[in-house]
């Protein structure tokens, strides 16, 4: 891993409809990391990746991201993809009647045959059967995910921004999407994992946490996962997906119970 960052987000912040979504966001990804962005549900981890991708609708109040030394905050969504950035999106988009091999060339620079097939090979489906099977509703979610997934490890992208690839996935089959995303690392492509389970965050290489759409903490994998289970989880138990009413008495409480034990990290500090 270089000292000079792949992904560099400043300061940004993000209104939609007058709703608040993203607070004065920062986050570093270096060349060749897995950094897991860890977060509750509706705490603008998505919002955030679809900022970074240049989505419609998601463009910025404020600050900027830079990609590679280059200010890529007024880009499209195409500019930033010829850069070299991806998104697998948290529901993988549908061409109905394509052959998933040729789905999965799609994004490919090149058409490698070969490169498609190991693609299937990583996401544990097999090629045989798998190619030429047509994109349809006899595809299952989990199946559906896998190649979204290997659509992007086919691309070979500088960055891989991954939203919760773990969604659909049951619980005996995440192991092998870690597998995939270090596979993606020794590749060669960056992979920002943004996932609500912290199991995930044994394969990153750094973590950071979001929450009410801020990132208060980015550290060390292990830190995040276990400030994550000790105050995020019960919150989440106790108050529901974000974003919460903080001028509801018992969501302060809640907050402000253990407001010694916030983590501490590079990107700033808070609570969850």
């Amino acid at each position: 891993m270089t000292d000079t960052p792949l992904l560099n987000v400043e300061h940004l912040s993000l209104a939609r409809n007058g709703h608040r979504i993203l607070n004065d966001v920062n986050l570093v990804v270096h060349p060749g990391q897995v950094h897991a962005l860890l977060g509750l549900n509706g705490s603008g981890k998505s919002s955030l990746a679809y900022a970074l991708m240049g989505c419609a609708g998601y463009k910025p109040d404020s600050g900027r991201i830079v990609f590679r030394d280059q200010d890529i905050t007024s880009l499209s969504i195409h500019q930033r993809a010829r850069l070299g950035l991806t998104l697998a999106w948290q529901e993988p988009a549908r061409f109905e009647g394509l052959p998933i091999g040729k789905y999965i060339a799609l994004g490919m620079p090149e058409f490698n045959r070969d490169q498609a097939l190991a693609a299937l090979e990583a996401v544990a489906l097999p090629p045989r059967t798998y190619a030429v099977r047509p994109v349809n509703e006899t595809l299952s979610g989990g199946e559906r995910k896998r190649v979204e997934l290997a659509a992007v490890y086919a691309m070979r992208p500088q960055l891989a921004i991954l939203d919760e690839p773990d969604s659909g996935i049951d619980a005996l089959s995440l192991d092998d999407v870690g597998t995939l995303i270090r596979r993606m690392a020794e590749a060669g492509s960056a992979v920002l994992l943004i996932t609500h389970r912290d199991e995930m965050v044994g394969v990153a290489d750094s973590a950071s946490i979001m929450c009410l759409g801020t990132i208060i903490f980015s550290g060390e994998p292990a830190t995040a996962q276990g400030y994550y289970r000790g105050r995020c989880a019960p919150h989440m138990a106790s108050l529901g997906i974000q974003p919460w009413n903080k001028s509801l008495p018992e969501v302060r409480a809640a907050l402000e119970s253990d407001a010694g034990q916030a983590p501490r990290g590079p990107a700033g500090e808070g609570q969850a």
